[in-house]
């Protein structure tokens, strides 16, 4: 759900206690939608992200650095110049909107002290970050809306900043619950009374809406003709007493998530029955706790996702012209099984040549391959004599045997280069970083895929570092290692590996080579068991059941001469089946 705004006032009133008095260290802007403000204070070193994705706006802290670009964008370059080393004086929210502000205390050019504020708008697809000077004039934002784009509300640098529109809407925290029902009594008797409460108070979510609906009357959709005197006062109640919590600061930072399989699905600052058994809901100690676990996995792999696009898309229309490559390949083949019947009748013009004069465009003759000695017809080329009529059909018949033998190994090696590409899709998908990606570029120019021009670095960024393989420990405290592209998967199985080692994948289904570093012991159950899931998760099947996995001591597994990166060959191994389950791999990483 988008970050409502009585939920973005207990993530305001957190954020100004924590912040209030601290000074702006560091500005990054790991993302083109992203502001990560470090600050120091009287409570320590803190990270606070403001996002202004059109899906995910919000503000929270952070725990783990991000990976910034190798040259900060110029919105993150002008952030630093007006930003850091400000003092944050407060953080306010207006009136049940979704914004605030974060007042700095800071010097100019010539080092007067000044005060400076940061709009944070968070208001889904309509989202901002602006910074103003103390006059109150624009100095620059996020995302710079000119006449083309809003002919209400324009935001460039040297106009003086604007609210939002104010929406027909009424402040929940001016009404009472009678005043509300009074309203509610006026409304379209035929809308459901979530949607009438969501026509009427500003701020509140769809889903507080239902939940106000549902703890006065258990009913989210009920239509307003239908609710009873007894219905108007327990609405009255119930929103009384939700805006009392609202104002007394009793907020409970709840997230929800499916019970078949864990996936957020919706969180709130107040306790929710509405969805009863069907969700489960887990209540955090802050804030910017429940909006890390909502957001922040969903909005890493939506990262990824952008970063990785233009990569993926080249591999896989390469993969595609492959694909239609072989798929002619076969077609051709098939027809090479017939080149029988070329051999079959250059025989039989070899035997009729007395019969054959040149001119002719067909011959009947005796067919003595059938047991059965039946007359057939032949077609010959009237510019050609007989014997060259013979030695067209031989030709014919040697082409497409020697085509037999060309496409055989042809398609041999295009199947190897097809299971490679989408090997590499796989490991795209599995990106963490720009490291990984940088890697998975170099493989690719390497194997011929890309091109040097297209891996060029541009000019004044740095080299991303060399990306290192997974590691995790298992429980009982062997070392595990799980390649991040076909490099890495070579360089640990052939390389870094013992050959007493033992080597785990995915059988049949494309995954990161796993090793399991034995150190001269005799590896455990748990051990073995561990390894093996980690390799079913670093795979194609990571969100299946019972998937089969291969195991063999590294000394068994060899790489045929002239194979792509990542791939090797193995006669004896076992096989495990086992689920990923991610919880339990994440908490075994090490690194």
């Amino acid at each position: 759900m988008p970050l409502d705004a009585i939920c973005l006032g207990a993530v305001v009133h957190e954020l100004n206690a924590a912040l209030m008095g601290c000074r702006v260290e560091k500005v990054y802007q790991p993302d083109r939608d992203e502001i990560v403000l470090q600050t120091r204070g009287v409570g320590g070193a803190k990270r606070l992200l403001l996002s202004i994705a059109a899906g995910a706006p919000r503000a929270h802290f952070i725990e783990a650095a991000r990976e910034n670009p190798a040259a900060p964008p110029m919105f993150c370059m002008l952030m630093r110049k007006h930003v850091q080393g400000a003092k944050i004086a407060a953080i306010s929210q207006p009136a049940t909107e979704r914004m605030f502000t974060i007042e700095l205390d800071t010097n100019d050019e010539m080092g007067v002290p000044c005060k400076k504020r940061l709009m944070c708008e968070l208001m889904g697809k309509h989202s901002n970050l602006v910074l103003c000077g103390e006059d109150g004039r624009v100095i620059d934002s996020l995302r710079r809306v000119d006449g083309d784009i809003s002919g209400k509300r324009q935001v460039m640098p040297g106009l003086f900043y604007r609210m939002p529109p104010a929406q027909d809407k009424r402040d929940p925290f001016g009404l009472t619950g009678e005043t509300l029902t009074a309203l509610l009594r006026e409304g379209d008797p035929e809308t459901a009374l979530d949607r009438a409460l969501l026509g009427l108070l500003l701020g509140f979510s769809p889903l507080l809406c239902r939940e106000i609906a549902f703890r006065a009357t258990g009913n989210v959709q009920q239509p307003l003709r239908e609710l009873t005197e007894k219905d108007y006062r327990a609405i009255a109640q119930a929103f009384d007493a939700f805006c009392a919590d609202v104002k007394g600061g009793r907020f409970s930072p709840t997230l929800l998530t499916r019970r078949e399989d864990g996936a957020v699905f919706d969180f709130s600052c107040t306790p929710i029955a509405q969805y009863g058994d069907f969700l489960q809901t887990t209540v955090f100690d802050s804030f910017s706790a429940l909006l890390a676990a909502f957001y922040e996995k969903k909005g890493k792999a939506e990262r990824m996702a952008r970063r990785t696009q233009d990569l993926r898309k080249t591999v896989q229309n390469a993969r595609d012209r492959l694909a239609r490559k072989i798929a002619a390949q076969q077609k051709e083949l098939a027809q090479t099984h017939d080149r029988d019947k070329h051999k079959r009748i250059g025989d039989l013009i070899t035997a009729n040549l007395y019969q054959i004069e040149k001119g002719m465009n067909k011959v009947r003759a005796v067919d003595y391959y059938d047991e059965t000695c039946p007359e057939v017809e032949i077609t010959l080329d009237i510019r050609l004599t007989p014997q060259q009529n013979a030695q067209r059909y031989f030709k014919l018949y040697n082409k497409a045997k020697t085509a037999e033998q060309m496409l055989t190994v042809q398609l041999a090696q295009g199947q190897d280069e097809l299971q490679y590409l989408d090997s590499v899709l796989a490991l795209i998908e599995e990106a963490e970083n720009e490291r990984d990606l940088a890697q998975l570029r170099e493989e690719l120019t390497q194997t011929g895929v890309l091109s040097k021009k297209q891996t060029r670095n541009k000019r004044g960024q740095a080299r991303p570092a060399s990306a290192k393989p997974y590691h995790y420990r298992t429980s009982d405290g062997f070392d595990v290692f799980a390649g991040k592209n076909n490099l890495q998967n070579d360089l640990l199985t052939l390389k870094t590996a013992l050959k007493s080692d033992i080597w785990f994948h995915t059988q049949k289904i494309h995954g990161s080579h796993v090793i399991l570093a034995v150190d001269g012991r005799e590896p455990t159950d748990q051990a073995m068991t561990e390894a093996a899931m980690i390799a079913a998760y670093h795979s194609k099947a990571r969100t299946s059941s019972l998937v089969p996995v291969d195991y063999t001591p590294v000394r068994q597994v060899k790489k045929p001469a002239g194979a792509k990166p990542g791939m090797v060959i193995y006669h004896v191994y076992q096989t495990a089946y086992v689920t990923p389950d991610e919880a339990a791999i994440e908490k075994l990483r090490v690194e």
